[in-house]
């Protein structure tokens, strides 16, 4: 099933319910005056933000929301009960936008975030409220409002702490198998990644003497050069890293001496031409491949040529395992300070023991 990640949908809020117009009529109460009641409010279509939901997939198979109208009022001046909300529900990372104006309503970042779709109307008056020294016996009521109603855009932006770019066949896809659980597709031709996918990496013990955590690590497909102008899979889903604390750079080494900058040099450019302040971001270059790689004083000329560049380079071989240990070291550098406590275990433990 094809990857979801924007869509368009209509939304309708309640009408408000229509006034009523009657009049009192009781036992020994002569010429009872109008006791016509209010309408009551339509509901909201509220948009919520919940970690439940990963995906924008419910999006193909339902694209129109609709909350409830308002009861109408009834005499002896009832009021109408107010139509329910329609709460629906998104994933964290959610943006949106007005489909016609492309105007920003809200971007949904944190689990429970939430955003009025379309406001409900008010409900009519009834013929009570319209009794004057003039008019004793008002006959009409006032009709319920209708509730808004309009086409938005819903986008989502993963929410990832570690991004992964390179070009085709750099071997992204291996090193997502091998820093999480995940199972992407790893194949020998190009563009085996169609779709982001996401892993989680999880940090162990005693690394530092910290606390075991997680992050989140997203893969998109891979970019070639031209791909601001729509080569290849294009930008789509760029946006996926977009909130991304760190990206790695997956560089293929086995090719010629100077492909690994060369291909360095097409992602910085991509990545520029998308948005500049991806180029913001903490960027690592991973050197993968090494174990195909026979001059290993080519490493060091990479390695120093990336420190030249401010960029930390890290050898690694997706396919065995090889300097995986390292780069973890480095990711917790980037990531851990403020995700964890930094107080070791083993220090709490013996503030917990004394009186």
């Amino acid at each position: 099933m094809a990857f979801i990640d924007e869509a368009k949908f209509y939304v309708k809020a309640g009408d408000g319910g229509n006034g009523c117009a009657s009049f009192r009529r009781e036992k020994f109460v002569p010429k009872g005056g109008p006791d016509g009641g209010d309408g009551g409010a339509g509901g909201d279509v509220i948009i919520e933000a919940t970690r439940r939901q990963t995906s924008l997939i419910d999006f193909r198979y339902r694209s129109h929301f609709k909350a409830e109208n308002g009861v109408p009022g009834r005499g002896k001046k009832m009021h109408g009960r107010a139509g329910s909300h329609y709460i629906m529900q998104v994933p964290v990372g959610s943006i949106i936008r007005d489909a016609d104006t492309g105007e920003l309503l809200a971007d949904l970042v944190y689990d429970g975030d939430r955003v009025i779709g379309a406001r409900g109307a008010a409900g009519g008056r009834g013929n009570c409220h319209f009794a004057t020294s003039r008019n004793r016996i008002p006959r009409f009521a006032e009709d319920g409002k209708p509730g808004e109603e309009r086409w938005l855009k819903i986008e989502l932006k993963l929410l990832a702490d570690i991004g992964l770019i390179g070009l085709p066949n750099a071997g992204k896809s291996t090193l997502l198998s091998k820093l999480s659980a995940a199972h992407p597709k790893v194949a020998s031709y190009p563009f085996t990644t169609l779709e982001p996918q996401l892993g989680v990496l999880l940090l162990p013990e005693d690394i530092e003497g910290l606390r075991p955590s997680r992050f989140i690590i997203a893969d998109i497909p891979g970019l070639i050069e031209g791909a601001h102008q729509g080569a290849g899979l294009g930008h789509k889903f760029l946006r996926h890293i977009e909130r991304t604390r760190v990206l790695l750079h997956v560089l293929d080494v086995s090719g010629s001496e100077q492909k690994p900058i060369d291909d360095y040099q097409v992602l910085e450019n991509e990545l520029r031409c998308y948005n500049e302040a991806l180029l913001d971001l903490h960027r690592l270059v991973v050197l993968n491949k090494v174990d195909l790689l026979d001059d290993q004083d080519r490493l060091a000329w990479l390695s120093g040529y990336f420190a030249g560049q401010g960029v930390e380079a890290v050898a690694v071989s997706a396919m065995t395992g090889a300097g995986l240990d390292r780069l973890k070291e480095l990711l917790v550098a980037v990531l851990q300070p403020s995700q964890l406590e930094t107080q070791p275990v083993a220090d709490e433990a013996a503030e917990e023991s004394e009186p």
